[in-house]
């Protein structure tokens, strides 16, 4: 995560923003995953350990690199951002071995089970490839770290949704991913008089409602389930 310009970055509070993220993450994974460390009923995998770590270590980056920026801290944004060249992988291949080895043993609906975890895959990818590919332009660079990080919202806040106000399913889902479209409606109207970047968002926008369709349509999509079947099949975990 880097930037060769000491222009001043557009979206510099972002990593305060990100703080509440953060803050999200721990209500939405508190009852399934940390509050069983204190009542000692903690019994995961080191898959689901190996993916808890490397998340969080991007979500710190997320809130520091921002606030590195701010303080014109500039050679440690540049060396911290460097670490994300190594990060990005390891967050890949948390996600597919968790995946991987939740999903072993399934065959129902299998596909779209699958889906879930990879569509979050895919809008990171995206959106860490626009950030790396347009670092020396900071309004880019900036819009493209933050549409990396937004994928952080849907994972937590689906489990805040249904822990606090849909614990029997219900509507969370729909929930959840309306104020995530309200969170990128909202950074579009705010940036529809920039002159850099402004196209980011609603791309994201865009490829948000095709992963959703997806899920919400139950589409199957002939490539896609062949290819749940060969990865189900490999001996990864």
């Amino acid at each position: 995560m880097t930037t060769l310009t000491k222009k001043k970055m557009g979206f510099e509070n972002s990593g305060y923003y990100f703080i509440g993220v953060l803050l999200l993450v721990i209500m939405g994974f508190w009852p399934s995953y940390f509050a069983k460390f204190i009542d000692r009923t903690a019994d995961f995998t080191l898959y689901f350990h190996f993916h808890a770590v490397t998340a969080t270590l991007w979500l710190a980056l997320l809130i520091v690199q921002p606030i590195l920026i701010q303080k014109k801290k500039l050679q440690l944004h540049r060396l911290l951002g460097k670490t994300s060249y190594v990060l990005i992988p390891l967050i890949f291949l948390s996600v597919i071995l968790l995946a991987h080895h939740t999903k072993s043993g399934i065959t129902e609906n299998l596909g779209l089970r699958l889906w879930v975890p990879f569509k979050d895959l895919f809008i990171l990818g995206v959106a860490f490839f626009i950030a790396i590919r347009y670092r020396r332009v900071a309004p880019l660079h900036a819009r493209g770290m933050i549409a990396a990080g937004l994928v952080l919202i849907e994972p937590a806040l689906v489990r805040f949704m249904r822990n606090v106000f849909f614990p029997d399913g219900g509507p969370g889902y729909l929930v959840t991913i309306g104020l995530l479209y309200a969170v990128l409606i909202g950074l579009i109207i705010i940036e529809r008089k920039q002159k850099q970047g402004r196209w980011i968002f609603p791309l994201i926008l865009g490829l948000y409602l095709f992963v959703h369709s997806v899920l919400l349509f139950r589409i199957k999509i002939a490539p896609w389930e062949a290819f749940a079947q060969w990865f189900a099949s490999l001996p990864l975990t």
